[in-house]
């Protein structure tokens, strides 16, 4: 009985593997299609002669630009990202003060907000202070959307490491700054490379701020520039599957090399000690 509770199991698993890759697959075979293939044939049948050129029309067509632009735009919000939470993390589980449980309690209500319901103000604000079409108003956006998430990824971890440190390292001289970078941050590697994966998912996929945000090309992201070949009364498809297919690989890569990652830092992060 327990060989075949195994056997449904992985039979089980396969099937929703296959479901799950197939869209994939659909959009590779999509990206090897001209105009014609895509729309007189079956949207399930396979290429009679792969158009691998589409993927050289694909990067002609500034796709290296948007390509270089989501990987830097997303690094440097990661960047801060994480910095500023753990910074907050560790002020409000490590050092005493009055108003942290306040502070923490903002930073859960930050999870709360709807992203499109900010959009208006900060349009607005960004605009007032002349940010609009400005990679910077993309990054405070970013910051200010993923705190709190990340935050609460790291809190369970924090709650988890031994006082003990803290206390002989302020001992043999250690100031507070020294004490968060030389021994906190080191010991919080697992859950930061969570943190890391999980904000590059979210920034190399966000649309939103970057289309209402930027409209000069130099600064738009892949998200948004895909866009740019939808023509006015012809579209070329076989280009677009091409560059959802090079959008994606990235964070395939990601997703594989680091996936034991995400859960080793999930699952650390979740036990209080």
């Amino acid at each position: 009985m327990q060989r075949l509770g195994y056997v449904v199991l992985y039979v089980v698993l396969t099937i929703i593997a296959i479901v799950q890759i197939f869209p994939l697959f659909w959009l590779f075979l999509f990206s090897l299609k001209d105009n014609h293939q895509i729309f007189a044939e079956s949207p399930f049948s396979l290429p009679h002669h792969p158009h691998w050129e589409n993927y050289s029309k694909a990067w002609q067509g500034n796709i290296g630009t948007y390509f270089f632009n989501s990987i830097w735009i997303s690094l440097v919000a990661i960047v801060l990202t994480v910095l500023f939470a753990s910074m907050a993390t560790f002020a409000m589980t490590r050092m005493k003060w009055k108003l942290s449980n306040l502070v923490l309690g903002l930073f859960m209500v930050g999870l709360m907000i709807p992203l499109h319901s900010a959009l208006i103000p900060l349009f607005k604000l960004f605009l007032s202070m002349n940010l609009i079409d400005n990679p910077i108003s993309v990054f405070l956006a970013y910051t200010a959307f993923h705190l709190p998430i990340t935050t609460m990824i790291l809190l369970g971890f924090y709650y988890t490491l031994p006082k003990e440190i803290e206390e002989a390292a302020i001992m043999d001289g250690c100031s507070v700054n020294r004490l968060f970078v030389r021994i906190i941050l080191p010991m919080t590697t697992s859950v930061l490379s969570t943190t890391v994966i999980i904000n590059m998912i979210y920034n190399w996929n966000e649309f939103v701020f970057v289309n209402t945000f930027i409209s000069s090309n130099q600064y738009k992201t892949l998200t948004v520039g895909i866009q740019n070949f939808i023509g006015q009364y012809q579209t070329d498809w076989g280009p677009i599957g091409a560059t959802l297919i090079i959008s994606i690989v990235p964070i395939l890569i990601l997703y594989l090399f680091f996936s034991n990652k995400i859960v080793e830092g999930m699952s650390s992060s979740a036990i209080k000690g």
